[in-house]
């Protein structure tokens, strides 16, 4: 099975390589943004292992363990959202009228992975970044570009708004 994720995933990597690069510029003030509580953090602060029994939760929860998984056997651990200080009040309002330069982020602790959403003419643009400002988001194989980003942060209308994932508590 993992050699078959593998592969699938180098399928992926090349195919989509042409536009797997990030999309806006390292947060480099990243560890000034306020770490926001959400269900997620109220349940541990990790995504579910991958020998979790996920099954009656939101398929959005379920994909994304999945791809959580394929990036790192066992699942990716510690998780916390970022925001930015420019961003805090809309992403406290759940409005999705985020400005131009705000941002938000998944930082994947155990993995020091951070999976950046940023806003170009309103819209969201996604990123990914290692802690140290390395952009990871075409390395061949690793499930971490732009382009998944995109295809969850798109496919879950009920779950997000405009690059917003999940709720504000």
């Amino acid at each position: 099975m993992k050699k078959k994720l593998l592969a699938i995933s180098v399928i992926c990597a090349l195919s989509v390589s042409a536009y797997a690069a990030s999309e806006a510029a390292f947060p480099a003030k990243w560890k000034e943004f306020t770490s926001v509580k959400t269900p997620l953090m109220e349940a541990g602060g990790a995504l579910p292992g991958c020998d979790a029994d996920v099954s009656s939760l939101p398929k959005v929860y379920q994909e994304t363990v999945a791809t959580y998984c394929a990036v790192k056997d066992g699942g990716p651990g510690a998780v916390e959202i970022l925001v930015s200080s420019s961003a805090l009040d809309t992403y406290k309002s759940r409005s999705g009228k985020f400005s131009d330069g705000d941002e938000m982020i998944l930082h994947l602790k155990d993995l020091q992975v951070l999976f950046v959403t940023s806003y170009k003419g309103g819209k969201p643009v996604y990123s990914v970044y290692d802690e140290s400002g390395k952009d990871v988001s075409s390395t061949p194989g690793s499930g971490l570009n732009p382009v998944d980003c995109k295809t969850c942060h798109t496919g879950y209308d009920a779950f997000g708004v405009n690059g917003q994932m999940g709720t504000f508590k």
